[in-house]
C-alpha cells in the first residue's frame, strides 16, 4: 500500500466526499450548457427543462407521468419541473384527458426556443461522445460496470451493512 493510500484509509470518512469531484464536474458542465441559454438571451431556461421540452415537441400534449417516463425521472420530480416550466412560460395546460390527469403542451415561447434546444442537445451529445473517446475508460462504461455490481448486491444493502458498522463504531 502506498503512503497516499495509507493516509486516505486512515482519514475520517466524515472528512471526505469520494464522488464530490464527479458531482462538481457534472455541475460545471451543466453550468456551461446553461451559459449558452444566457448568451442567447433566454431567461428562465434551466438545463433540466430541455429533455422534457423536446419530448413535448414530439407530442401534442403529455401528462406529467408520460413525461416523467419519457425522460426517466420520478413523477414528483417531473411535477416540480413542469410547474417551473409553466412559471417560466415554456409550457401551458392542454385540453384533454379524463379530468383526473392534467396534460401540458409547449407554449408559444417553448416552441420559439425549441430549435436552439434541439441543436444544443445534439451538440452536447456529440461533445460528450467526443470527450469519452479521449478517455481510456469511458464514464458510460463505468456506469454500466457499477450497475452490474449493484445487480449482484444493491446499493441499499451495501449501505445498510456499512451503516450497521458505523453505528457499532467499526467504521470511522
Amino acid at each position: 500500500m502506498t503512503e497516499a493510500e495509507k493516509r486516505e484509509e486512515s482519514r475520517d470518512l466524515l472528512d471526505s466526499s469520494h464522488w464530490r469531484p464527479l458531482w462538481q464536474m457534472l455541475n460545471a458542465m451543466d453550468q456551461e450548457i446553461a451559459s449558452l441559454y444566457d448568451e442567447a438571451g433566454i431567461s428562465g431556461l434551466r438545463t433540466r427543462f430541455v429533455g422534457p421540452l423536446i419530448q413535448l415537441s414530439r407530442h401534442e400534449s403529455m401528462t406529467i407521468q408520460e413525461l416523467a417516463t419519457a425522460v426517466e425521472v420520478t413523477h414528483s420530480a417531473m411535477s416540480q419541473t413542469a410547474a417551473a416550466m409553466r412559471a417560466a412560460g415554456f409550457v401551458d395546460s392542454a385540453e384533454g384527458g379524463d379530468g383526473r390527469t392534467r396534460r401540458i403542451r409547449l407554449s408559444s415561447r417553448g416552441r420559439e426556443v425549441l430549435p436552439l434546444l434541439e441543436a444544443e442537445w445534439r451538440a452536447t451529445e456529440a461533445t460528450v461522445r467526443e470527450l469519452e473517446a479521449e478517455l481510456p475508460y469511458p464514464l458510460s462504461r463505468v456506469v454500466e460496470d457499477i450497475n452490474a455490481a449493484l445487480a449482484t448486491r444493491s446499493f441499499r444493502q451495501r449501505l445498510a451493512d456499512n451503516l450497521a458498522q458505523a453505528l457499532d463504531g467499526r467504521l470511522r
